[in-house]
């Protein structure tokens, strides 16, 4: 039981893998802060997001809904500016309310008390307005930016940071921190939403400070596999097929991880000199997971077509850091996802918290406080990705793909890199048809006609630039299926 009202800082990266962590077992990437946490805190290493992609996994994280029933399930390429409103801008589009009429947990915790702030990336739609339960508004355009050149709402105003200016992580944190001065000298309790949008690409060199390109110069890079070019795979990051390129992107990947971490250490060394850190719950999490050479894949679930649903594309690393925190420095196993940090956050602030129709998540809080110990309710994770679904159940993970004739099966004790596709195996015929049930019966009662992925089988992980029940919703992009050679966006 929470017996005080406590601070929340959430802090979301942008396509971190679960992997890329020192605490995590990563010994050649530097993230002194994230261990921290993880060493005061809880790390989870069976987390996963909803879908693999920026947009849709965002959307079930702030709504505590599946894409098929919030109905974003690409990432979004329309509806986020309006051209009329910001003429020079570039826009060439309408700003489109995906998330209108449903919940967030920002408008229940602004109902409670909280003075709610976002600092950052936020990709849901319309951005010139902020959204119902935010105070304070400041947040880069689109889904990603040259991180020396970002274009930025501050509140209603648009602007351009000049190229070579600060440093887009480092802008992130300044306005966060802006908010957490701020709120702290008022005597409601705050949640500050940080938005990283590393370590998305690009990675080439002049995009990040030398002083964190310097510290890989000379890694071996053996936490990343060296394996060929997947045969699926699309260009929807710079690829590391040649071995320049590849060592070039992940100098440039681990230092957007390594300067990202230390501005999490500029937040807790902020929150430390206000006299607020033991009162201020700190949630890390990444929207989706990230393949850097991770089967012979460059990107996330839309890094092959049709998308993927590996592990290291949908596991994220998930650490909270509370004072009610039970057992400090443990790793919990059992399997939770992004629809659970809903709940979890309204009983950390005390809100009244009655799941909605369509939200599947449970709190987690009774497993950080010791009120239930590390059991095995996350013994099922479901995620989507349009027309692409995954159940995984015990030791299986089922990926079901309602175009083409592409369904997998994984054993993932014995296999954990995915690599023997069990589905034609007659010996699991019974456990795959009971596994489809259980995954069609659980979205039934999870998505809403309107919103079912199964309707989006257009998607090509090239973006989705209307409401998906609207003609021609997604991104029409020619693609190679199936043909053994990579396909090009």
């Amino acid at each position: 039981m929470i017996k005080k009202r406590l601070n929340i800082v959430n802090i979301l990266t942008d396509d971190q893998g679960a992997w890329a962590m020192r605490c995590a077992g990563n010994d050649e990437i530097v993230t002194p802060n994230l261990d921290r946490l993880a060493a005061e805190g809880v790390r989870f290493d069976n987390f996963y997001c909803a879908s693999p992609v920026c947009s849709p996994a965002r959307a079930s994280l702030l709504t505590g809904e599946m894409p098929s029933a919030h109905g974003v399930h690409d990432w979004l390429s329309g509806g986020n500016g309006s051209s009329d409103r910001f003429p020079d801008a570039g826009f060439r589009d309408r700003g489109i309310e995906y998330l209108e009429g449903h919940p967030s947990y920002i408008a229940e915790l602004a109902k409670a008390g909280y003075r709610c702030a976002l600092s950052g990336k936020w990709h849901l739609g319309n951005q010139e307005d902020k959204k119902e339960g935010f105070e304070g508004w400041y947040i880069m355009f689109g889904g990603g930016c040259a991180y020396y050149h970002p274009l930025m709402f501050d509140g209603a105003e648009m602007k351009y940071i000049p190229f070579h200016g600060t440093y887009v992580t480092d802008l992130i944190t300044d306005r966060a921190i802006g908010f957490i001065d701020e709120y702290a000298a008022g005597d409601s309790p705050f949640c500050v939403e940080v938005h990283y949008n590393a370590p998305h690409s690009p990675w080439s060199h002049d995009n990040h400070p030398e002083e964190y390109l310097r510290l890989y110069r000379d890694c071996p890079f053996d936490s990343a596999p060296n394996l060929p070019l997947h045969p699926r795979q699309v260009t929807s990051a710079p690829m590391g097929d040649t071995p320049e390129k590849r060592r070039e992107n992940l100098i440039g990947y681990y230092a957007a991880v390594t300067a990202m971490d230390a501005n999490v250490g500029r937040i807790i060394a902020r929150l430390e000199e206000l006299g607020i850190y033991d009162d201020t719950v700190i949630t890390f999490t990444s929207d989706n997971g990230m393949n850097m050479g991770h089967h012979g894949l460059w990107g996330k679930g839309n890094a092959t077509y049709p998308p993927n649903m590996y592990d290291t594309s949908v596991k994220v690393p998930f650490i909270i850091k509370a004072p009610f925190i039970a057992a400090p420095g443990k790793v919990v196993h059992m399997t939770a996802s992004h629809c659970d940090i809903f709940p979890t956050l309204c009983g950390i602030a005390g809100v009244s918290f009655v799941p909605g129709r369509y939200q599947p998540g449970v709190s987690l809080l009774p497993r950080l406080t010791g009120e239930r110990g590390d059991g095995s309710r996350g013994v099922c994770v479901y995620d989507e990705y349009g027309f692409v679904r995954m159940l995984r159940k015990g030791d299986y993970k089922l990926v079901r793909r309602y175009i083409g004739d592409d369904d997998e099966l994984y054993d993932m004790v014995s296999d954990p890199d995915e690599t023997m596709n069990l589905i034609a195996d007659p010996k699991y015929a019974g456990l795959v048809s009971g596994m489809k049930a259980e995954l069609e019966e659980w979205f039934a009662k999870y998505g809403t006609p309107e919103c079912d992925g199964r309707n989006s089988l257009t998607l090509t992980g090239s973006g989705q630039r209307d409401l998906c029940h609207k003609p021609d919703a997604f991104t029409d992009v020619n693609r190679m299926y199936n043909t053994g050679e990579p396909c090009r966006r």
